[in-house]
């Protein structure tokens, strides 16, 4: 979970008595691998209460599912194979993960892990190829890694961030949010959200009115001489970028993850069976765009 360097979440209350109270509230705090901003416009009280509270659930998830915290349930898990106390967020990722998986035909698969970390480390990859398979782990609790695996979450956490912020906003009474994590999920809007190709810029605008949107580009990070988005059967991506729009952030975040690595047809096919995704925008390393 490092891929921006700042996060922005900004909201509006829909309606609140004592008009005069009203004022602006921003709490700021480092976290997910970069800094958080929440900039709250509604009653002091209120507005405060709730910057709070998104920080504590950021911090929920920053606890669970951080590959830089030492201290982490996910680090833990990986040092040690097996975790019996996984937290409710980190059983949560794994159940998004296997739907994920199975969604994707094993394309978004976080047993990743060992791989990405041999190929930026310059050693043999083919142990970690052979500990890849999300059926091997076993999820309970205990949650039991099989020998030599480890796990990521990069691919949905951040997504799965936001989701958890839009919806305390909405729980707030809070009518016009938008939660920026490097996935953008709406509350209200409309908001305009402009989609990025490392190469060729700015490819499209996309309007987003309570849903969400996730990009990646295989292309924006090299770990090994090659992409940092790597096909757990040894798959290459065949896009620049992929842009997803869905129901909600954690859906998006997968999808545009393994949908990189994901020719058009099997890209058709995994949306037949997610309605929750409205639209995939996919750019060709010959820099035609195709939407799906």
């Amino acid at each position: 979970m490092n891929r921006r360097r700042f996060l922005l979440i900004t909201a509006a209350v829909a309606a609140f008595p004592g008009a005069a109270r009203a004022g602006f509230t921003r709490w700021q705090a480092d976290m997910l691998g970069g800094t958080v901003r929440v900039d709250l416009r509604g009653p002091r009280d209120l507005a405060q209460d709730v910057a709070t509270r998104i920080g504590a659930a950021i911090a929920e998830v920053e606890a669970a599912a951080s590959l830089f915290n030492s201290d982490s349930a996910l680090s833990r898990l990986n040092a040690a194979g097996r975790l019996d106390d996984p937290p409710p967020v980190l059983l949560d990722l794994m159940r998004l993960s296997g739907e994920m998986h199975a969604m994707t035909d094993g394309r978004f698969d976080p047993t990743i892990q060992p791989l990405w970390r041999a190929l930026a480390e310059g050693r043999d990859p083919a142990p970690a190829h052979a500990a890849i398979g999300l059926a091997r782990v076993q999820v309970g609790p205990p949650i039991r890694l099989d020998k030599g695996q480890a796990l990521t979450f990069n691919g949905i956490a951040q997504g799965y961030a936001a989701d958890r912020v839009r919806g305390l906003l909405q729980e707030a009474g809070y009518r016009d949010a938008l939660v920026d994590m490097g996935e953008f999920a709406a509350l209200g809007g409309p908001f305009h959200i402009s989609i990025e190709d490392p190469a060729l810029g700015g490819i499209a605008t996309r309007r987003l009115s309570g849903n969400a949107v996730a990009t990646s580009s295989p292309t924006a990070m090299r770990i090994g001489g090659g992409f940092h988005i790597l096909g757990p059967r040894g798959e290459t991506p065949g896009w620049s970028t992929v842009s997803v729009e869905a129901e909600n952030a954690a859906l998006a975040d997968g999808f545009s993850t393994a949908f990189c690595l994901m020719p058009r047809e099997a890209i058709r096919a995994a949306l037949h069976r997610s309605p929750a995704v409205t639209r995939v925008t996919a750019v060709d390393f010959a820099g035609d765009v195709s939407t799906f």
